[in-house]
């Protein structure tokens, strides 16, 4: 870990944290920009203009953009954070639609309601990232409601 930077420290002990030791470095490497809310802290992580991550307000957690949650992907190994889709619904999940209970085939043992997560088809390419809104169990179980709010998708017009 960087100890020049103490921002980059602190974002990549957050991902370590949140999705699994070694994922800091992975999701932010060492080139990456930082852009503070108005009190200091820091806010937006931003690679090359894409925006990596944003540090949230009110809990200190990360949220994905597309470009981080596709470093991630590389980083974890199938099914670590994934939910995974029906080919039916994944041209709409990479659209940035929700996706819905019904159409989940599997996922992480591991989620929890309110979690980051990736959104994947059947064959592990990657289609969005967004919030869980039920645990693992209950997206394969239940056949009505969103499983997870999808903040952006790989063909978004806002990734």
């Amino acid at each position: 870990m960087s100890d020049t930077n103490p921002h980059l420290t602190r974002v990549r002990i957050i991902a370590d944290y949140q999705f699994g030791q070694g994922a800091g470095c992975a999701i932010f490497s060492d080139n990456v920009e930082f852009q503070m809310s108005s009190t200091g802290r820091v806010r937006q992580i931003l690679l090359e203009g894409k925006r990596i991550g944003t540090v949230k307000a009110h809990d200190g957690m990360l949220t994905l953009g597309i470009a981080g949650a596709m470093r991630l992907h590389k980083f974890l190994k199938f099914p670590g954070n994934r939910v995974v889709v029906n080919s039916d619904s994944a041209p709409f999940v990479a659209k940035g639609k929700n996706a819905f209970a019904k159409h989940v085939v599997g996922s992480d043992s591991d989620i929890r309601a309110g979690e980051e997560v990736m959104v994947v088809d059947e064959k592990d390419n990657f289609l969005a990232t967004g919030k869980a809104v039920l645990c693992a169990i209950e997206m394969t179980a239940f056949k009505k409601g969103v499983a997870v709010e999808v903040r952006s998708g790989i063909k978004s017009k806002c990734p």
